[in-house]
């Protein structure tokens, strides 16, 4: 996901991303600790998702844009 595809949607499409972040990483983790991942550096892309998503969801909110 590149911070250009963030930027072009809404406050409130930015938050539901943000959400569905949140539950990816942890169903990961907890996939994670029962059965094993096949790729760990799918929690930490996750993160780095989220991440982005925040950053963004913050200059949105500094520039004074509306939900």
């Amino acid at each position: 996901m590149k911070a250009e595809e963030l930027r072009r949607l809404s406050l409130q499409d930015l938050k539901k991303k943000e959400e569905e972040l949140r539950k990816e990483l942890v169903k990961l983790r907890f996939k994670k600790k029962i059965e094993g991942l096949p790729n760990i550096m799918s929690i930490r892309n996750t993160k780095r998702d989220l991440a982005k998503v925040l950053t963004i969801i913050k200059e949105k909110e500094l520039k004074g844009e509306v939900s």
